[in-house]
Formats: structure tokens, C-alpha cells, sequence
């Protein structure tokens, strides 16, 4: 049986008086000395007001933060919407490691047979996902039983522990069924300006009546809070047919094409390199130079990128709370960009998308729909012929609902959601040296999610094969910690079991 329900919005914190706070910020700039919130007057709240906002001059109203619980919210929704740009915070409940016992899911506002196909969609990808479950425990267990160096001796308690992580893979692998329709719940956190923006461009997304309904929310919640913060400024929803990304033709099926081209570029990679600073070893060595005032027979470039990307000379590069951005010395990394074609699933690239200084032009699938079922199939599953079978099958139910209901008259931003988490995303992701060298760090570890790990492979060969002097010194944090301090490894009890320091790149991770 299928569970849905309306959005839940609820206001978590939010400060006092919200939009007083943004007229003293402004009036702080034109004074001596920061200005109360008390001293805000009625007339300062009009002038003042309408004058910074509709000028530009936003930051004012970037100091008011409010924190967002949401729930019954869909996973395609989150992805296309509200984790596609970089500025906010979210806590959000994990399918990795969180099992999903029952069927919950956004339904759109549809009847008759388009409704039972959709409500069916749902409720049978649930089932394929309860059956992957069982099927790939066995597998993961075997596997880390030789990971974890499991004895006849072992004890009841440590193999109680393993065959749990066990059940985890598995969950975490099965979930590529579950359809981008699931609900999903979060802690969000924003600023005031960030939803003023949310407002006005809630429907340029795959998910727009969603995005309506839930920023709705939000914004009635801060309206019910201080009035003022809406209606002393603010814009109107910008209207669908009059956004920019309307103005393209977008036939059904089309995405076929574009997929087959893309995939031919990719050439069996996860990442291709599209395009980088020829002299990126120059440019770091010259930034470094810059920041100390040397000129090239003072510092060498060997050495000055040695001092920068060298972690037995650079300690920052040590540090787990990623101070990068704030030293001197690390940001001359800013300066060398690498832009790469990749493809994830929608739910490796749910993750990926976090990592928001590597921001990625990522597809609006109701242009870049596929008639035909276009997905990843995790590793663990291709190698077991009875879940490999189940899941294929998965693949052709969803994409045969999805059709079905486009021939019924449900609007494609409807009838995606019964997709599955493994339907293929293709983009072209860029970021500078000092954003990527920390995503990196995190995911070429044996724990990142296998696509990323993957994807992030492809993409440091690439680098070491056009610039070694960089590439030499990019690994995950055993690697870069190996002799230099302790732990080696950053994730505890969480050690993947394998001593990749000791034949990185080529350690081979089966799980």
C-alpha cells in the first residue's frame, strides 16, 4: 500500500526580527558604529527597504537565516531543485543506510488508470527493492568476511557487527530501484535573500508544482514570523512560460540521441576531461610566488608546488576541517580549472551535487528524456546473475510505467517521478584545482559511494596524465596522511579493511 502525504514545512530557528535586522545592516554601512534593531523605525523600513532591495544591494538581506525541517518531500524534488545551487545547508535521511520499509512517495494531482499505473510504478519498485536486499546480502557478506579477516575464532559480536554492515551494502545498493519519487526529510537551512530567490525561481526546475507547494510553505512560515520580510520587498514567482529555459524544444524520446552521442564521447569512462589550463603547474607556481613576493630564481616551480600541493610540506593539506579557502598559501589552487563530461546515476549524482564548489550543468530531464530504460547497474549487481535478472526487469517496469502514463496525458514532470534512482544523468561538472583537490581527498576513498569513487578515479588519471607535478600528490586522506600522522585513517571504525596507502592508485576496491 502506497503512503503519501502534503509536504510538512516546519520553522526550526529563524532570528527575532528578521527584516528589522537587514534595515540595520544597511544603515551599519552609513554609520560609525553598528546600528540596533531598535532603532529601526517605520519609516527607515520603507525607504530603506525598497531602496537596497530593488538597487541590488542583496547582502543585507543574507544575515537573516532560518532553518527548515521538511518531510514528505520527493528525492527528485531535492535534486532539481533544492540542492541545485550552492547556497544553503541540508542534513538529509540517507538511503544508503537507512532501510525503506514501506512504499512513501510524492503522487501528483492525477486520476483514473494514470493513477492506479503511477500508485502500481511505486508499490512494484518497492517489492524489486525488498527482493535486491536479500539477494545481494550474502554477496556483500562474503566479501567483507575477506575484508575483515574473518576466522573461525572470530567473535559472535564482531561477526554480529560485520553481517549488519553487510545488510547496509545491500540496502545501499538495492535502493537504485527505488524510484525518484520517494519521500525524503531534511534539516534546510538558508538565507533570507536565498528565499526571496527560491520564490521567485520556483518554477524553472523538473519539479515545479513540488517547488510551488513547498516554498509556498516556507515562505508563509517566515511571513507568519515577521510579516515585514515579504511584504516591505520581495519579487513574484517568475511565470513558467516566461523563463528562459521554456523558449527550448523538447520532444519526447529526444534524449535517446543525446544519450547514445554523450556516451560515445565518454568512451567507457565516468569522466572525461574536457578541458584545462595547458599551463596549470605554471599558473599554481606563479600564484604561490605571488602570495610571498618571489620572483621565479627565488622559488622554483618544482618547489613552490611542492610548498602548495606536498602534504609533508603543506599541513593544511592535513587538516580534516578543510581550512583551504581560508589560507593564503592554498588558494593560489583557485587559479587552475579542469571541466569534465561525466555520467551518474540520479542517485550517486543526489550526492555529488554537494560538493557545491564543483557546480555542473546538470540536464532538466523533461528535455532530456529517454523512451528507452537508460541506467547505471551498480558492480555488486551485474555480478549476481539472479539480482542482475531482477533488476533489469525493475529497469524495463519503471520505464514501461513512465510511457504508459505519457500516453495517457500526464505531463512529463508527473510521470518522471516513477524513475528509478539508477536512471542515468549526463553533464559537464568544472571546478577550480583548490574546490576538486578536496572532493578528491573524500572520494577516492574505498568508503565514497562507488560511482563517485569511480568517476573521481577517472578524473585524478586524467590529471596526473596532463599534470603530474599536481596529480602525484592526490589521493584519498590515507594516502596523503600515510607517515605524516595519525590515524592514516580518517573513518574510524569505518576502516574499509584494505591498505590502499600502500598501492594507491592501483588498490583495487571490491566493494
Amino acid at each position: 500500500m502506497l503512503s503519501t502525504a502534503p509536504p510538512k514545512v516546519t520553522l526550526r530557528t529563524a532570528p527575532t526580527t528578521p527584516f528589522d535586522g537587514a534595515i540595520a545592516a544597511a544603515r551599519t554601512c552609513y554609520s560609525p558604529r553598528v546600528i540596533d534593531t531598535t532603532e529601526i523605525t517605520e519609516s527607515q523600513r520603507d525607504t530603506i527597504g525598497a531602496l537596497t532591495f530593488d538597487a541590488g544591494h542583496h547582502t543585507v538581506y543574507q544575515h537573516a537565516h532560518f532553518e527548515f525541517g521538511l518531510e514528505n518531500v520527493s528525492r527528485q524534488f531535492v535534486w532539481t531543485f533544492l540542492h541545485s545551487y550552492p547556497f544553503y545547508n541540508s542534513e538529509q535521511s540517507s538511503q544508503r543506510y537507512v532501510k525503506l520499509k514501506e512504499p512513501r512517495a510524492f503522487v501528483p494531482p492525477v486520476a483514473g488508470e494514470a493513477r492506479d499505473v503511477y500508485e502500481r510504478a511505486i508499490v512494484r519498485a518497492w517489492d524489486r527493492y525488498a527482493e535486491l536486499s536479500d539477494l545481494l546480502k550474502d554477496d556483500a557478506l562474503a566479501i567483507l568476511k575477506a575484508l575483515r579477516y574473518v576466522r573461525p575464532t572470530t567473535s559472535p559480536d564482531r561477526l554480529k557487527r560485520i553481517e549488519r554492515d553487510a545488510e547496509k551494502r545491500a540496502i545501499e545498493t538495492a535502493r537504485y530501484v527505488i524510484p525518484i519519487g520517494a519521500f525524503t526529510s531534511m534539516v534546510h537551512t538558508l538565507s533570507g535573500i536565498v528565499l526571496h530567490r527560491l520564490q521567485r525561481m520556483a518554477n524553472t526546475s523538473d519539479a515545479p508544482h513540488e517547488a510551488r507547494a513547498v516554498i509556498g510553505e516556507m515562505v508563509r512560515l517566515v511571513k507568519e514570523w515577521d510579516p515585514l520580510f515579504f511584504e516591505k520587498v520581495g519579487l513574484s514567482p517568475i511565470a513558467a512560460d516566461a523563463l528562459p529555459e521554456a523558449g527550448f524544444p523538447s520532444p519526447r524520446g529526444g534524449g535517446d540521441r543525446y544519450a547514445a552521442a554523450f556516451d560515445a564521447r565518454l568512451d567507457g569512462r565516468w569522466s572525461r576531461l574536457r578541458d584545462t589550463s595547458v599551463d596549470a603547474e605554471t599558473i599554481v607556481a606563479d600564484s604561490v610566488r605571488s602570495v610571498f613576493g618571489l620572483e621565479r630564481d627565488e622559488m622554483t616551480d618544482d618547489e613552490a608546488l611542492n610548498r602548495v600541493m606536498n602534504p609533508a610540506a603543506n599541513r593544511y593539506r592535513l587538516d580534516v576541517l578543510n581550512v583551504s579557502y581560508h589560507s593564503p598559501l592554498m588558494r593560489s589552487l583557485h587559479h587552475v580549472n579542469y571541466v569534465f563530461e561525466k555520467r551518474l546515476s540520479h542517485t550517486a549524482d543526489s550526492q555529488d551535487q554537494r560538493h557545491r564548489m564543483v557546480p555542473a550543468s546538470r540536464p532538466l530531464l523533461t528535455f532530456a528524456d529517454t523512451s528507452r530504460p537508460d541506467y547505471i547497474t551498480p558492480r555488486l549487481i551485474a555480478a549476481n546473475a539472479c539480482a542482475r535478472a531482477t533488476y533489469d526487469r525493475a529497469m524495463r517496469e519503471a520505464w514501461a510505467a513512465k510511457n504508459r502514463l505519457l500516453e495517457l496525458g500526464v505531463p512529463l514532470e508527473f510521470a518522471l517521478y516513477v524513475l528509478p534512482n539508477a536512471k542515468t544523468l549526463r553533464f559537464v561538472e568544472s571546478g577550480s584545482l583548490l574546490a576538486l583537490l578536496h572532493k578528491w581527498t573524500l572520494r577516492t576513498c574505498f568508503n565514497a559511494q562507488e560511482e563517485i569513487y569511480l568517476a573521481s578515479m577517472d578524473e585524478i588519471e586524467q590529471v596526473r596524465a596532463v599534470h603530474p607535478r599536481i596529480g602525484r600528490y592526490i589521493g584519498p586522506p590515507c594516502v596523503i596522511r600515510n607517515g605524516l600522522t595519525s590515524p592514516r585513517c580518517t573513518e574510524g571504525s569505518h576502516f574499509c579493511g584494505v591498505p590502499v596507502w600502500r598501492d594507491f592508485p592501483a588498490a583495487v576496491r571490491r566493494l
